[in-house]
C-alpha cells in the first residue's frame, strides 16, 4: 500500500483522473442542466390571418416556460429557412381565415413545424405548439357556447370530456437533471475506474517493475492486487460518497431509499467497477488493449444501461447483452431501491450482478500473476 501510495502521488495521471476530472464531470453535468427544464427555446410564428385571436395565440405561446416567439415570418418558406439556419427550433402557422372559420365551426387547421434534429428542444416545443392550437379551438368554442347561456360546467364536459389526473413518479418536475445526472455522472465516474484499473497494472508492465512488485509482496498476487488496489479503492468511494452527498444532499434530488442503500451502491458501483477493469486487464494482458476494451465498454454501457432508451425496446440480442454491462445493474438498483424506495430483494438479481462483476478477478489473477512475471512490454 505504501508503495501504490508513492506511485499515485508520483504520477500526475492519477491524480487528474482520480479527483480533477471526476469532480469536474460532477459539476459539469449538474450545472449545466440546473434549471432542471430548458427554458425560453426560441421558436417562429407564421401568422397570415393577423386577428385578435391569433395574436393571443401567439401571445400565449410566448408566455410558456419553455418557447419565446424571437421572431415573426411572411411566409412558411422563410420560417423553414431560419430553422434550416438554426435560429429558431420550430415555428406555428396560422393560415388566413383562421379565426373565420373558427367562428363558423368549420374547422381551420392550424400547422405546427419543429426540428428534431436536436430531440430534447423538438419535444419540447411540439408540446407547447399542440397545446396552443388545443387552447385555441377551445376559447373559441367557450365563448360560443357562453353565449348560448350554457354553464361553466356543462362547457368543461364538453371541452374535456376526461379529465386527466397525472402522477409523475419519483421525477415529478420532469428535470432534466435528476433524470440524466444520476446516470452519466456514475457512469463516467466507472470509465475512470475501468481505465485507472488497467493502466495501474499495464503500467507495472510497461516501466518493467512487475516482477519487484510480486516479490514485495513474496510472491503472493493476491497481497499485491489488495495493496494495489486498496488506496484507489478507498479514493474512488470519496469521490462517490461525495457526489452521491452533493446531488442528494445539497442538491435536493429524490431520494425514496434508506442513506445506508446509498451507501451500498456506492461501494458495489466502485468494486464492481474496479473488478471489470482487473478482468479486461486480465483477458488481455496488454496496457493498450485493455485500456480499449475497458473504455469501449464504458462508453457502450452508457446506451446499453436502459436511461435514454428503453431496455425492453430493444432487439433481444441487445436485451441479452445489456446484462454484461455494471452500469445497467447499477442502474436498475438505483431506480429500484432508491427513486422507488423498494427494499433490496426487489433488486436481488442487479445486487448479484454487481457482486459477480467483483469477483471477476478471481478467474483471471492466475493470468495476471503470470504476466507479470514472464510478459515482455510490447508498444
Amino acid at each position: 500500500m505504501m508503495r501504490e501510495l508513492k506511485i499515485l502521488r508520483q504520477n500526475h495521471i492519477y491524480r487528474f483522473c482520480m479527483v480533477l476530472f471526476p469532480v469536474l464531470v460532477i459539476f459539469f453535468f449538474t450545472s449545466i442542466m440546473d434549471e432542471g427544464l430548458p427554458a425560453d427555446m426560441p421558436v417562429g410564428v407564421v401568422d397570415l390571418d393577423n386577428t385578435s385571436t391569433s395574436r393571443s395565440l401567439t401571445r400565449r405561446l410566448d408566455g410558456f416556460q419553455m418557447s419565446r416567439v424571437v421572431a415573426r415570418y411572411p411566409s412558411v418558406t422563410e420560417a423553414r429557412r431560419a430553422v434550416q439556419r438554426n435560429e429558431i427550433y420550430g415555428f406555428l402557422y396560422i393560415p388566413k381565415g383562421t379565426t373565420e372559420k373558427l367562428l363558423a365551426s368549420r374547422q381551420p387547421k392550424i400547422s405546427y413545424y419543429y426540428t428534431y434534429t436536436t430531440l430534447v428542444a423538438g419535444s419540447m416545443l411540439m408540446k407547447d405548439m399542440k397545446t396552443i392550437s388545443t387552447l385555441g379551438s377551445a376559447a373559441v368554442g367557450q365563448g360560443t357556447m357562453r353565449a348560448r347561456g350554457m354553464t361553466d360546467r356543462q362547457i368543461q364536459a364538453l371541452l374535456q370530456p376526461i379529465k386527466i389526473d397525472l402522477h409523475q413518479i419519483a421525477n415529478p418536475w420532469s428535470s432534466y437533471n435528476i433524470y440524466l445526472s444520476t446516470v452519466m455522472v456514475p457512469g463516467i465516474i466507472m470509465l475512470f475506474i475501468f481505465l485507472i484499473s488497467t493502466y495501474s497494472l499495464g503500467t507495472e508492465l510497461k516501466f518493467n517493475t512487475s516482477k519487484q512488485w510480486i516479490e514485495q509482496a513474496g510472491g503472493r498476487i493476491t497481497l499485491a492486487m489488495l495493496g494495489k488496489f486498496l488506496p484507489q479503492t478507498i479514493i474512488w468511494l470519496a469521490i462517490v460518497f461525495g457526489y452521491e452527498w452533493y446531488v442528494f444532499c445539497h442538491l435536493g434530488f429524490p431520494s425514496q431509499g434508506s442513506p445506508w442503500m446509498l451507501v451500498l451502491l456506492g461501494l458495489m458501483q466502485v468494486l464492481a467497477s474496479q473488478g471489470f477493469g482487473i478482468f479486461a486487464f486480465g483477458l488481455m494482458p496488454s496496457l493498450r488493449m485493455s485500456m480499449s476494451i475497458s473504455s469501449l465498454w464504458a462508453v457502450l454501457s452508457i446506451s446499453m444501461a436502459g436511461s435514454t432508451f428503453p431496455v425492453m425496446g430493444m432487439d433481444g440480442a441487445l436485451q441479452s447483452l445489456s446484462w454484461l454491462f455494471p452500469l445497467r445493474h447499477y442502474w436498475m438498483m438505483f431506480q429500484i431501491c432508491v427513486f422507488n424506495g423498494y427494499p433490496l430483494i426487489e433488486a436481488w438479481f442487479h445486487f448479484a450482478a454487481l457482486a459477480a462483476f467483483m469477483l471477476l478477478p478471481w478467474l483471471v489473477i492466475k493470468k495476471i500473476k503470470n504476466a507479470m512475471l514472464t510478459y515482455v512490454y510490447i508498444p
